[in-house]
């Protein structure tokens, strides 16, 4: 869904919510999901030593959608080879952005996480990454249209890393409605 689409949707279905006060984990006192959890197929380029700098090389779940770190900060993690060589993703705080975002190796099947956990999250290290990888993330605090500020869900599964392109290749499943950890293809439950 286009993004002026996503932010129509996410106006109308939460017009008049601006009062509402809920708890982090608590979905029983949210307004109904705006947004279908659907899983895409996205790739991303290292922050250093890829040729063409006009390439996403981080991603932000506010807006499911790769970004360029030169054009914005508003992002959740970014993709890099480390300092010994080897493929990861790194958190805000891994960068210098402030301990904003966090990231948690799985060992549970992609398809078979359903919730997000709300703590575990490492927000100052890379995480190294290999094909097959399964990664959760915990977005930097986002404003919610009815007053809340919360952390948005996603799941990721590493599909390929090209070295030589120094690309990652992955799926991910981002969970865009504000208090719900839900990472089901879908519209998350209440």
């Amino acid at each position: 869904m286009p993004l002026h689409r996503r932010i129509a949707t996410r106006v109308l279905a939460l017009t008049g919510l601006a009062l509402l006060v809920v708890a982090c984990g608590d979905t029983t006192s949210l307004p109904a999901p705006a947004f279908t959890n659907v899983v895409d197929t996205v790739s991303l380029f290292a922050l250093r030593g890829t040729s063409n700098v006009q390439l996403p090389s981080a991603y932000t779940l506010e807006t499911a959608q790769t970004v360029r770190t030169d054009q914005s900060t508003q992002l959740d993690f970014a993709f890099d080879f480390d300092s010994l060589g080897a493929p990861a993703l790194f958190p805000t705080g891994a960068i210098n952005l402030g301990l904003l975002s966090g990231l948690q190796r799985s060992t549970t099947r992609f398809d078979a996480i359903t919730l997000a956990p709300t703590t575990g999250y490492i927000l100052d290290k890379p995480i190294v990454l290999d094909t097959g990888t399964v990664v959760l993330v915990r977005s930097r605090p986002t404003q919610c249209l009815f007053g809340v500020t919360v952390s948005l869900y996603a799941k990721l599964r590493v599909l390929g890393v090209d070295s030589t392109a120094r690309r990652l290749d992955f799926e991910i499943l981002v969970d865009q409605n504000c208090g719900y950890r839900g990472l089901e293809p879908g519209l998350p439950k209440q």
